[in-house]
């Protein structure tokens, strides 16, 4: 072949590798920088304030949840059996308050927050920057509850607690993915680190006054289901009855509560209503294999009737690395770090009401949400000690990390 000739088709061919590589690169370089924040639910107020997710935690900004509240409010006030259970979710679970917002994840391009809102039964979409709602789902039933988000950040599965259901939906559009069928109340969901399962716990009845140890039969059926996340087909039910009875601990409520995986997932740590501790669940072997009692606040009644929604403690999570786990001891008023391996707790912490416990973006600091000082306060998994709270709005509850577009100027949404 000629040089001249030769040389040509070498042009030609470095312009076509050029015009297929430009726009691809221009792609990736228009990708906005997302800035790691955490997300903290203002259950009563109806906002959520975005602080920073390490260091001195300083607010950034605040999000009204609910725009659309005087259309909601009109919805509920024309429809007799949503304005009964509105009006019973504001005097039971809400303790004469309503529930605005329960959980919150934000999308995977740090552009919108999802959030759900108990007394609306819903899940909305919105937008960080405009503030207004992308989208909107209604839950089956009249109350939406605790969500979980999938670990590539695209489905978020939501708890209709009335109607013993789990909806799964694709975080951008709010279109469902599929659901499935729990126990009574079905409340902490939990994805598995790969994605391909979804772990839900029911709680059964918690805003009654049977609350003795002879009358837990009354609180229904409770129990772990595990689906395929794709499929949504039933995996295994886990009855943690059978399984406290087994551990020769009979007077504890099989109600799972807050539960965390270690990193391998080979142990689940969760808690029960009425218990002032945890327990350690082998997943392998199916058997629960330690118990830790935390101590009681000598404050704190005896009355179970007094315990806010049959709980005691609220809230539990651990350290990336897998050596600690962190405690909200919402009755008794404190939160601990407790060592994974001994399960010798480190100071009591005080804290009013904590409802929820997560861990700091740099996965030093344990992060406890006090629902009754209306702050937030971080606490070092190293030394135990309290490191700085942060007020925010009227009692927050569910804490999560989450992102935003790093050039996020922040607003102050909300009332």
């Amino acid at each position: 072949m000629p040089v001249r000739r030769t040389r040509h088709l070498c042009a030609i061919a470095a312009a076509l590798v050029l015009t297929v590589t430009a726009p691809t690169t221009a792609a990736a370089d228009s990708t906005p920088a997302l800035r790691e924040v955490l997300f903290v639910g203002n259950n009563w107020d109806g906002t959520a304030d975005v602080i920073e997710s390490t260091g001195d935690f300083a607010r950034i900004g605040r999000i009204d949840v609910v725009p659309d509240k005087d259309e909601r409010m009109a919805e509920i006030n024309a429809d007799p059996i949503r304005w009964i259970y509105f009006m019973a979710i504001r005097s039971g679970v809400g303790e004469g308050h309503d529930q605005f917002v329960d959980d919150m994840y934000s999308t995977p391009d740090g552009t919108s927050v999802v959030v759900s809102r108990p007394s609306f039964a819903d899940v909305v979409s919105l937008d960080l920057t405009t503030g207004r709602i992308n989208w909107r789902f209604p839950v089956s039933g009249y109350r939406s509850d605790h969500m979980a988000v999938s670990p590539d950040g695209k489905r978020v599965a939501v708890s209709a607690s009335t109607s013993n259901t789990v909806h799964v939906l694709d975080i951008g559009t709010g279109d469902e993915l599929g659901s499935f069928k729990t126990g009574d109340k079905p409340h902490e969901n939990v994805f598995s680190n790969d994605g391909k399962y979804i772990w839900n716990m029911s709680i059964g009845e918690v805003n009654t006054a049977l609350d003795a140890t002879w009358l837990d039969w009354t609180k229904g059926d409770r129990r772990i289901t595990v689906v395929d996340a794709t499929t949504f087909r039933q995996v295994k039910v886990v009855d943690m009855r059978d399984r406290l009875d087994a551990a020769g601990l009979r007077d504890h409520s099989d109600a799972v509560r807050p539960a965390a995986f270690s990193p391998d997932e080979s142990k689940l740590y969760f808690q029960v209503s009425f218990f002032n501790g945890f327990f350690e669940y082998d997943v392998a072997t199916d058997r629960i294999t330690r118990t830790k009692t935390l101590p009681k606040n000598p404050a704190t009644s005896d009355d179970r009737t007094t315990w806010v929604n049959d709980s005691r403690h609220h809230g539990i999570t651990m350290k990336p690395d897998g050596t600690k786990l962190c405690v909200a001891g919402t009755m008794d008023d404190y939160a601990t770090v407790v060592d994974r391996a001994t399960l010798q707790q480190g100071p009591l912490v005080a804290a009013s009401k904590p409802y929820w416990a997560t861990v700091s973006g740099d996965g030093r600091s344990c992060v406890v949400s006090e629902s009754g000082a209306d702050r937030v306060t971080a606490i070092d998994f190293a030394t135990g000690e309290k490191t700085v709270s942060v007020p925010v709005g009227d009692h927050p509850q569910r804490v999560r990390l989450g992102h935003v577009e790093a050039g996020w100027p922040g607003t102050e949404g909300g009332r």
